[in-house]
């Protein structure tokens, strides 16, 4: 089994990831809050020297620790110096891989336009059948800071790549949320469910480390979805289990 070290494990995407995936890996945590359903370091990830115990012996970093909202503070304090410290903290061990949090809001500045702002808004009688997709290799738009933090994150991932330190997956996940179903008309189109999500986690784990590195948009199989998935499937056969339509 991979020992594999999930950051961030108390959160929605790391909750379910330890559920489906404890029996598959030797799992651990690195953590602020106590968690008991596995090993747990417990250390705030801005403080490099705290969080590198957690390191030891570790083949995958999970990197899901990440401030949601947009205090620039509070971003500097865990998606700045906080996911620095964890490539670093990495590097410094040998792990092999990084499986990077990154998110769909790296390019929700598109949906401010046309069509996108109608399929977020469930107008879809105001466009037709079809609309261009947003893929991997689309300019990137983030929304807020938070959405600038996860671009930052991305392009440190692929320097530390490009050097040739390990390998890095950035999954730019979807709505993922405690109900586990879409709840407003935007989710329809951005929803994400947890099956999926880790679904996703799994297949970057077992991906081929000679994929240095590569980003992936993370949905659900939504029928008015606009984040392309065919990369995710071509390059780590990651197939959507579940539709956001599926619940209306």
């Amino acid at each position: 089994m991979q020992n594999i070290l999930i950051t961030g494990a108390t959160g929605l995407i790391g909750t379910a990831t330890i559920a489906h995936l404890k029996n598959r890996y030797n799992l651990s945590a690195l953590n602020r809050r106590r968690l008991t359903t596995i090993p747990c370091h417990r250390a705030d990830i801005s403080d490099l020297k705290a969080i590198e115990p957690a390191f030891k012996n570790i083949d995958t970093v999970i990197h899901l620790a990440a401030h949601i909202g947009n205090n620039h503070r509070a971003i500097q304090h865990a998606n700045i110096q906080g996911t620095t410290n964890i490539f670093e903290a990495s590097l410094n061990a040998g792990v092999r891989r990084i499986i990077f949090a990154s998110s769909g809001s790296v390019v929700g500045g598109y949906g401010q336009h046309t069509p996108y702002k109608e399929l977020l808004a469930g107008d879809y009688s105001a466009i037709g059948d079809t609309w261009p997709m947003l893929t991997h290799e689309s300019p990137l738009r983030p929304a807020g800071l938070y959405a600038a933090s996860k671009v930052w994150g991305e392009e440190l991932a692929r320097a530390f790549a490009d050097a040739g330190h390990y390998s890095v997956l950035c999954l730019r996940f979807g709505r993922v949320n405690p109900e586990n179903r879409p709840t407003q008309a935007r989710e329809y189109a951005v929803w994400c469910s947890h099956r999926d999500a880790v679904q996703s986690i799994e297949k970057c784990i077992e991906a081929p480390l000679e994929l240095p590195f590569d980003t992936f948009f993370i949905n659900s199989d939504n029928k008015y979805g606009y984040r392309d998935l065919g990369h995710a499937r071509q390059i780590v056969d990651f197939v959507p289990e579940d539709r956001g339509e599926n619940y209306r």
